[in-house]
């Protein structure tokens, strides 16, 4: 025989034990034979290694002439069964390897005229089982994913020949105090685990359908979260496709290190057209029995949840089919009688009905922006047209999304088709006005779903052909493909896939037999329960009314962000091209400042503002430099649409931005300038100097009348410490510029190995930005200014580390990292608290720091921050037209002007998301009520839980806030 030499994956080696000199040695005879073991060594009279320089095979010799006798009868036993039994339910111990062709190795087995059974069918195998001289099952996969572990119990009548002995395969269920230290309080992993308990629950969890960045951090969540609540953990390999092969392996904390930055999925992902069958669906409940599982955790899309809840509605017949042909126990019955399913959802598309966004939508569209902004300028470079295809069969969220990031030209998206009549005409209109106002470039975004309205596709040729022809365009064609699905998840899939993954296990262990599947959502900021059938209704309801050329309805079924994206993406293409939207008598001149530091998403405020401003008639100002600018300088100037080309996508402030606030330049001469140029609203997009100077302007009402208009505050600061709000822009954008800085520097610590990295983070007295890229990137712990750093805590921490790298022993990708933000202690720096982690660390790890400091700041915006900057620009808007009537006429100077009726002081508010929700709420409120003021932040800390989930996925034992 001639094959490439298996490996075996999941076990360094494996021990075999034997009862008497004959099965001695034709055990070693066996393993010779069929792993091709040549190298040998005699480690004692009873005790032969066998090797290649991947396996490791001991075989033992105890003799026991009754032990010998029962495993032959065993093992007997299981030959009988072999047409009537499936092996793999019914051994005891079985070992799996991985081997480069399944064919030779089955024509091999017959030449040894050894015993085996095929999985799924001899004619198509991917899998081959046989048994060693002692009744272990061995078998042999093709798949990349090989396991080792200890399968369920046998069932009669194997077990009445079956002695009691000792697993021979390595123990895949370890007490995990084997790799961390477990006492403590929460959020440290729990103590005393007692892996041993067959009463624990066994919770598995899958991905499935297309891959999505996140979904490993999903399944690490998932998996961590099981342990922390003393269950099991189990993944299923290769999706559906596993499930109906038993591709099932019970994993430790450890096997998931370091998921988070790893794109598509590590346990695979396959189609499974078998599993659509009810035979399928049987095999996989047999599977999940077998091991002992009860609960099951699918990460996908519509399609994969779609069969999820399936699978769980005919769970009681399946069983009881299984029980009928003696393929479970009585006792197995009785205890698989319920199956809980739950759902996260991840799919680039974004397509899931009920949720404001899935897994992996966020990471494909910041690849899509990217791309973009690439082409966009060699686009310039020759005044070209670039039709840029990205994915979306049936949801046109990604080409959405992507036009209001980039500011496209057009785009083309399933759930509202254009005129197959007139889509030419319209498209070429719209294109012809911007480059008649000197626009160089043309950008179209077409999803690969995109129809007209007679149902007929419209194709990025389609459109090459028409601006080609039409306008005489030099224009290319760029179709993403699969880039879109790959590489590390962005900072926010990572939070979302962990966030959900912790509430997927709650709410499975939460759940009842009559309780309905739920699928875990989010909405604006907020993570949610909600139905897994309604929701998989709902999303499929999309597709069939597309189908019926029900458009309107297509659109009702989306979530209410997208179409509020959509209504805005049209408004703000408009801008100055065509009649304004609102009546002469109804138009206002709007004021837009930027103040304090830069932050990702202020320039794509800024031209929303503006756009959407020329859309309806309004005439936006910008007042350059800040407070100080507008001052000395009548800094003022109105802005046209040539002027703001290319600043959706544009990092820093165009505008310029400082930290001056009006009482500290000068209120009078602001005063002045208002009145002067006659404002009829006032936008402000900054942090908490932008907060403070809002509060300012709102109580000098009473001595300048030039004040007395509607004012709005757009949150925009990376330390997201403004009051009234749950989101900031420029959080997201330093996310990911920090994030993206630890995971290189993680890289090296784990190949310098033994090493720490205590990494600076900005955020002044705020450590929302640590906590959240602390869970991003599964630091080992981090540093904020609202806890401090306490002896106690960081020498907890500095023990918890070094026991991880004894346990480690240098393993690949170990490195470890801490953050802490700049304020979170004034006696210890990054420098000074490497060096104190150094010195006590005992010589097991050495300790080095890193700054990465403007970086955070700098960069282009992250889509997530220039979609929500058009989102809350346009809401911003709204709010001073809507406030208009309130305030009318006051700034006459009329003596009865009531600065504190509660109308009037609602006028000068901020923007802000609280939960699912996005609200205005009157800084006279949230100054006098929410603020604390000395620290410069809210005094409710919106994300403290946010700080628990980090820490107890990185398994961090937390001695209490500030020692106590």
């Amino acid at each position: 025989m001639v094959y490439k030499t298996p490996f075996v994956n999941g076990i360094a080696y494996t021990t075999i034990t034997t009862y008497s000199k004959s099965s001695f040695e034709e055990t070693l005879t066996f393993y010779k034979s069929l792993l091709e073991l040549n190298e040998t060594t005699v480690l004692n009279d009873t005790t032969v290694m066998l090797a290649n320089e991947v396996t490791f095979i001991i075989v033992k010799l105890i003799e026991d002439s009754s032990k010998c006798q029962n495993f032959q009868v065993y093992r007997k036993n299981l030959i009988d069964l072999r047409f009537d039994r499936d092996w793999r339910g019914l051994a005891v111990d079985s070992i799996t390897f991985t081997v480069s062709s399944l064919s030779i190795m089955m024509q091999h087995l017959m030449n040894m005229n050894l015993p085996f059974q095929c999985s799924p069918s001899i004619t198509a195998p991917t899998q081959i089982y046989t048994l060693d001289p002692v009744g272990n099952l061995i078998g042999m996969t093709g798949t990349k994913n090989a396991i080792s572990t200890q399968l369920a119990p046998p069932k009669s009548p194997v077990s009445s020949a079956l002695p009691s002995r000792s697993s021979s395969t390595r123990n895949l269920n370890k007490d995990l105090s084997s790799h961390l230290t477990t006492e403590g309080d929460y959020p440290s992993l729990p103590p005393n685990i007692d892996v041993s308990d067959k009463n624990k629950r066994c919770i598995a969890v899958m991905t499935s359908g297309g891959d999505a960045p996140g979904m490993n951090s999903n399944v690490r969540a998932i998996v961590r979260t099981i342990i922390f609540h003393n269950c099991k953990p189990f993944v299923v390999y290769e999706g559906y496709e596993g499930l109906l092969h038993g591709n099932i392996k019970e994993v430790l904390w450890e096997d998931v290190r370091d998921w988070n930055a790893m794109g598509g999925t590590l346990i695979g992902t396959a189609r499974s057209p078998d599993f659509k069958r009810r035979e399928g669906r049987i095999q996989g409940a047999h599977n999940l029995i077998n091991f002992g599982i009860d609960a099951l955790i699918v990460c996908g899309g519509d399609g994969s949840l779609t069969g999820a809840d399936i699978f769980r509605s005919e769970w009681p017949d399946l069983i009881k089919e299984l029980l009928d042909t003696n393929k479970i126990t009585e006792e197995q019955y009785k205890r698989h009688q319920h199956l809980n399913i739950c759902g996260t959802v991840g799919s680039i598309d974004n397509d899931m009905s009920s949720t404001d966004t899935t897994i992996g939508a966020y990471s494909a569209l910041d690849r899509i922006c990217e791309a973009v902004d690439y082409v966009e300028a060699t686009a310039k470079s020759h005044s070209r047209a670039f039709v840029i295809e990205v994915m979306g069969r049936n949801c046109g969220w990604l080409a959405l999304m992507t036009g209001i990031s980039t500011a496209a030209d057009y785009i083309f998206i399933p759930e509202t088709p254009a005129s197959s009549e007139t889509w030419r005409e319209e498209m070429c209109d719209t294109v012809s006005k911007h480059r008649a106002r000197n626009k160089r470039t043309t950008m179209v975004v077409v999803a690969e779903g995109a129809i007209a309205d007679d149902l007929k596709p419209i194709t990025a040729s389609d459109i090459h052909e028409t601006l080609t022809k039409r306008l005489g365009l030099d224009t290319r064609i760029t179709t993403l493909g699969h880039v879109q699905r790959g590489g590390s998840a962005v900072a926010y899939d990572r939070i979302l896939a962990n966030l959900q993954g912790v509430e997927a296990v709650n709410a499975v262990l939460e759940s009842t037999p009559t309780s309905p599947s739920p699928i875990i959502t989010v909405n604006e900021n907020k993570i949610n329960r909600k139905s897994l059938v309604e929701s998989v209704r709902l999303t499929k309801s999309v597709a069939e009314a597309i189908k019926a050329k029900d458009f309107k309805k297509a659109m009702s079924l989306r979530e209410t962000e997208f179409v509020e994206h959509l209504q805005n993406y049209l408004a703000m293409n408009r801008a100055d091209h065509y009649e304004p939207k609102l009546p002469s008598e109804n138009r206002l001149k709007i004021a837009i400042i930027n103040i304090g530091a830069p932050a990702g998403g202020i320039n794509s405020a800024v031209y929303s503002i503006a756009t959407y401003c020329m859309s309806q008639g309004h005439k936006p100002y910008a007042i350059y430099n800040g407070w100080s600018g507008l001052s000395r300088h009548e800094s003022i100037r109105s802005l046209k649409w040539h002027d703001i080309l290319g600043w959706q996508s544009r990092g820093g402030s165009e505008l310029g931005t400082n930290r001056d606030t009006p009482s500290s330049t000068d209120m009078g001469m602001i005063a002045y300038y208002f009145q002067k140029y006659q404002f009829d609203g006032l936008v402000l997009i900054g942090g908490f100097e932008a907060f403070v100077s809002l509060e300012q302007l709102e109580r000098a009402r009473d001595t300048f009348p030039a004040f007395r208009i509607p004012m709005v505050l757009i949150p925009a600061t990376l330390s997201n410490n403004v009051p009234g709000t749950e989101y900031s822009l420029g959080s997201d954008t330093a996310m990911n510029a920090l994030m993206k800085y630890c995971d290189a520097v993680k890289q090296s610590a784990a190949s310098t190995r033994g090493r720490v990295f205590v990494i600076e983070v900005q955020g002044g007295n705020s450590g929302y930005l640590a906590t959240t890229v602390s869970l991003a990137v599964g630091a080992q712990a981090s540093y904020v200014p609202e806890e401090g750093i306490s002896l106690e805590q960081l020498s907890q921490d500095i023990e918890t580390i070094g026991q991880s790298f004894e346990k480690a022993q240098g393993r690949e990708r170990f490195g470890k990292i801490i953050l802490k933000t700049g304020n979170a202690s004034k006696a210890l720096g990054a420098a000074n608290l490497a060096r104190v982690i150094q010195a006590e660390s005992g010589g097991k790890f050495d300790a080095k720091f890193a700054i990465p400091g403007h970086i955070q700041q700098g960069g282009l915006p992250s889509p997530i921050d220039r979609t929500k900057a058009t989102r809350y620009a346009i809401r911003a808007i709204g709010f001073i037209e809507d406030s208009q009537s309130i305030i009318c006429g006051s700034r006459t100077g009329d003596e009865e002007f009531m600065a504190y009726d509660k109308k009037i002081s609602a006028t000068a508010s901020v923007l802000g998301v609280k939960g699912s929700r996005i609200t205005f709420t009157s800084i006279r409120k949230l100054y006098d009520q929410e603020t604390d003021l000395p620290n410069r932040m809210p005094k409710t800390i919106h994300w403290e839980g946010t700080r628990a989930i980090a820490d107890h996925l990185v398994g961090r034992k937390t001695v209490g806030v500030n020692g106590t």
